[in-house]
């Protein structure tokens, strides 16, 4: 007898998953991939789109043909901040932009200058000036810098809307899609912002659904209901919604450590918005304080430093045990300063900006395990206040921690050491985004199973025992 599950495509900017959960939302079947990136018409790198949905379409079409499987739903989580721009016959008319191109100053001064100015435009769209990141103003750089270009595009899609529409070939628009600092969405008045109807853009956006649409995909061999598909983040907080009442904080890593807090409510301020706080909206179409920071991206680029001066393999962290000595070492040192690893990836950006300056000299360690842990210190320094900058004035009793930070001891007890204010838990939760992005469909397609079992998987981590952590001053404190 085959085996009823729902299938998620889980797509971020480096890893492209396909994942079978069956009733009780266990991972029965992962497929990974990754794929070499290509360059846009202006030599920039970009998602090799073609080969992506090449994979997604034909694994999907194999897993419906397996007769031990019973494909009963599907749905999709995907990063944000991108955009894929359709022609007149459902192709890709542009190549799908990185958010990290750069967008043109020159472009930017127009824009702001026209709709308000970049502070107030921030503060009605909850959205940070970050250029491509901005997805929204992606269509405006492609209207006025490649006319050509954007006289192709006929419908526009948030790029998990776009892997949704591969399975059940209809164009939807979604709020949690909409509402990750695109810059389209107006907070205080809850609709697209004035300068989408005033750019005429408003055509090009197809109609808004609930986050648990979902269309019927029909063949000789089943019916499927596919999801219209939601944005990574907003889908890794939706267990916890589901599972949690009392206040509490998600902190979602990878490439992006992104800090959510949805008990929140208080208007952004200037300040915040200058350190890379911003708003989601979630499944519901609430309102999620965040607080983002580049920390995975600058992790494993200073990792790359250390194993290269120490002759070790980059993996080799993957064994390290919290070392009180080393802690102890590191804290009463009389180089501390000169030894901190100021961000690379991210100068000038996120919770710090003012937090800057060169890259250390890595001889000033005896060890690998040494400069490891000074690193450890210095991301969860910028953790912490990407946490307090979610928190707000709010209370939340928990904090949650999700994705590829749950496997790293030091990063785990070190932020329960620093951060006493709530108990830390590791959400051992199989593929979180996924898992969101398949409970919204859970009443559609598995009504006979209970979700009560997916909250019995947390693990307290307790703080580190050492008394010169107290006197230790963070840069953020």
């Amino acid at each position: 007898m085959s085996e009823p599950v729902i299938a998620i495509y889980d797509i971020g900017k480096t890893n492209k998953k396909l994942i079978l959960f069956d009733r009780d939302y266990k991972v029965i079947h992962e497929e990974s991939r990754t794929f070499r990136e290509i360059t846009d018409e202006d030599g920039y790198a970009a998602e090799d789109l073609t080969r992506v949905c090449q994979w997604v379409k034909k694994s999907f079409k194999d897993i419906k043909k397996r007769d031990d499987l019973d494909i009963k739903a599907a749905n999709v989580s995907a990063y944000g901040a991108s955009l894929v721009h359709l022609d007149e016959k459902g192709f890709p008319a542009t190549p799908l932009y990185n958010y990290l191109k750069p967008f043109p100053e020159d472009l930017a001064n127009q824009f702001y200058d026209k709709y308000g100015g970049r502070e107030e435009f921030s503060m009605q769209t909850a959205s940070p000036v970050l250029g491509m990141l901005n997805s929204g103003l992606q269509l405006y750089w492609l209207k006025y810098k490649k006319p050509e270009a954007f006289a192709r595009i006929k419908r526009t899609l948030h790029l998990p809307q776009y892997f949704a529409y591969l399975l059940h070939k209809k164009p939807f628009s979604e709020i949690t899609s909409i509402g990750c600092h695109t810059a389209l969405w107006d907070f205080r008045n809850d609709r697209s912002h004035d300068w989408v109807y005033e750019e005429k853009l408003t055509s090009l956006f197809p109609p808004i659904v609930s986050t648990y649409s979902f269309k019927t995909v029909r063949s000789k061999l089943r019916s499927i209901k596919c999801g219209v598909g939601m944005h990574d983040s907003s889908a890794a907080l939706v267990p916890y919604l589901l599972g949690f009442r009392d206040p509490f904080v998600l902190i979602s890593t990878g490439t992006w450590n992104i800090t959510l807090n949805p008990f929140n409510q208080e208007p952004l301020t200037r300040e915040e918005l200058k350190r890379d706080c911003l708003n989601f909206m979630d499944y519901r179409g609430s309102a999620v304080k965040a607080s983002r920071a580049f920390l995975g991206k600058e992790h494993d680029y200073q990792v790359q430093r250390i194993a290269a001066h120490f002759h070790k393999a980059e993996d080799y962290h993957h064994h390290l045990a919290l070392d009180k000595e080393i802690l102890l070492t590191l804290l009463r040192s009389n180089h501390t300063e000169a030894k901190k690893f100021y961000p690379q990836m991210m100068q000038g950006t996120g919770p710090m900006p003012e937090y800057t300056g060169p890259e250390n000299d890595l001889s000033l360690f005896s060890s690998f395990e040494e400069a490891y842990h000074q690193l450890m210190l210095d991301i969860v320094s910028i953790q912490i206040t990407s946490l307090k900058l979610a928190k707000g004035v709010s209370k939340p009793g928990k904090i949650f921690v999700s994705g590829g930070f749950c496997k790293n001891a030091l990063f785990l007890q070190l932020l329960a050491s620093f951060y006493k204010d709530a108990a830390l838990y590791v959400a051992d939760l199989d593929g979180a985004s996924a898992l969101g992005a398949a409970l919204v469909m859970h009443r559609h397609w598995n009504r006979e199973s209970s979700l009560d079992h997916l909250f019995e998987q947390f693990k307290l981590i307790p703080p580190v025992a050492l008394g010169e952590l107290n006197q230790y001053q963070l840069v953020s404190q």
